[in-house]
């Protein structure tokens, strides 16, 4: 086998090698994805069935179905990702396929040659001929090593034949294979598209349901305002109590010139507070129903809301833990939203309303994950938790501190 040949089944051997396993690391990705999205679907369709059980075509139920299409488009863009990821892989074997197909010929072609030249030379008094008819005994030992050679040539050409075949065959067949997933991943491809067409019909049928119901909905959004307004007044209050309460025990320890543990605990967990930001768990299980700050209501045009926080939607009777180690600053109730519990980490506040039981009190500790109540679901089927975070007044977008 000449040299080039041999450098070129090397270099196949050597895609053959790295390839696969740059594009499985891939692949497990994607499908690590995909499991997610398919997790995350399984929860949203219970909180879908929870909301849609209690009142036929309500604000939860859009919310929650338009929850349910974004999940879905993100799994059909997984699927998709997945196939092109075939795609590509299977252009790469094609084009191995074709390189050895190539070189398997051209070994085959010098084979032929080489058989051809050694038939014409196979006598015993050819190769004497040969051998005798040199000019010096020097040139005779040159021929005796030419003609070694050009056995293990021979050998060693036989031995290239065969191992690219192995390689070649090898190689068709993992292509068949990756046709076949990518055969079957189209198949679910088109499953799920139908599933997605499916639920944009319920979709647009929901919102033409909530539209002849305007009024009433104007109704429940006033409603809803007036009890927020409540809330924020309670927050404003219990904070700036809470910030009297820190200022008057400054004054206390700068006099007596004692207790400054106190204001380093503080201080300590303020900071610690700041250091885990990105990285808190989320207070309940299930999906932003409305996000932080100034957005459009999901049926009324024209409408704006406000949201100091953000609104969860979950399953109902599911746990909400404090997201950080802190004091409960306030336990309090808001007729329609349920109850509230506010919890003090230093110069930060983390608020959670819409809870129907209370696990803790005034002024208890709490650690991070700690139950604090069960959600509290309305007349209407709807599991949702009202999250703020707060530094002082200032209200944060919890998105932006919570574990994405």
């Amino acid at each position: 086998m000449t040299a080039g040949k041999l450098g070129s089944v090397i270099f196949i051997l050597s895609v053959l090698i790295v390839f696969p396993a740059a594009a499985q690391k891939t692949k497990a990705q994607l499908q690590k994805e995909k499991q997610q999205s398919l997790e995350k679907i399984k929860e949203t369709e219970k909180i879908l069935a929870e909301t849609g059980a209690q009142k036929e075509s309500s604000i939860g139920e859009l919310v929650a179905l338009n929850q349910r299409i974004l999940q879905q488009e993100a799994l059909i863009k997984s699927i998709q990702s997945e196939i092109s990821l075939l795609d590509y892989d299977i252009t790469e074997n094609n084009q191995i396929i074709n390189s050895l197909e190539s070189d398997l010929n051209k070994l085959k072609e010098e084979y032929a040659t080489m058989l051809f030249a050694a038939q014409k030379a196979s006598g015993k008094v050819d190769k004497l001929t040969f051998l005798f008819s040199a000019y010096s005994f020097d040139q005779l030992l040159m021929r005796l090593k030419y003609m070694e050679q050009y056995g293990r040539a021979r050998q060693d050409q036989a031995v290239a034949i065969k191992k690219v075949q192995r390689i070649l065959q090898e190689q068709v067949r993992v292509t068949e294979l990756k046709r076949t997933e990518k055969n079957s991943l189209l198949n679910d491809e088109l499953k799920e598209n139908k599933q997605l067409g499916d639920l944009k019909q319920k979709q647009r049928s929901l919102v033409r349901n909530l539209e002849k119901q305007e009024k009433q909905l104007r109704r429940d959004l006033e409603a809803t305002r007036k009890a927020v307004a409540e809330l924020d007044n309670l927050i404003a209050k219990i904070i700036k109590e809470e910030l009297e309460r820190a200022a008057r025990e400054a004054r206390e320890r700068e006099k007596r010139n004692t207790n400054k543990a106190a204001a380093d605990a503080a201080g300590a967990l303020s900071s610690s507070f700041e250091e885990n930001r990105t990285k808190f768990p989320w207070p309940v299980s299930g999906f932003v129903s409305q996000k932080f700050g100034r957005q459009q209501h999901p049926v009324l045009k024209g409408i704006v809301i406000q949201n100091d926080g953000v609104n969860i939607q979950t399953k109902q009777g599911e746990g909400v833990r404090s997201i950080f180690n802190g004091e409960v600053s306030a336990v309090a109730f808001t007729p329609g939203i349920g109850n509230t519990v506010i919890v003090k980490h230093g110069d930060y506040f983390t608020v959670y309303t819409g809870l129907k039981e209370i696990a803790v009190k005034k002024g208890q500790r709490v650690t991070t994950n700690q139950e604090l109540g069960k959600v509290l679901s309305n007349t209407e089927g709807i599991s949702e938790l009202r999250f703020q975070i707060r530094k002082n007044f200032d209200a944060l977008d919890p998105q932006e501190w919570l574990r994405n």
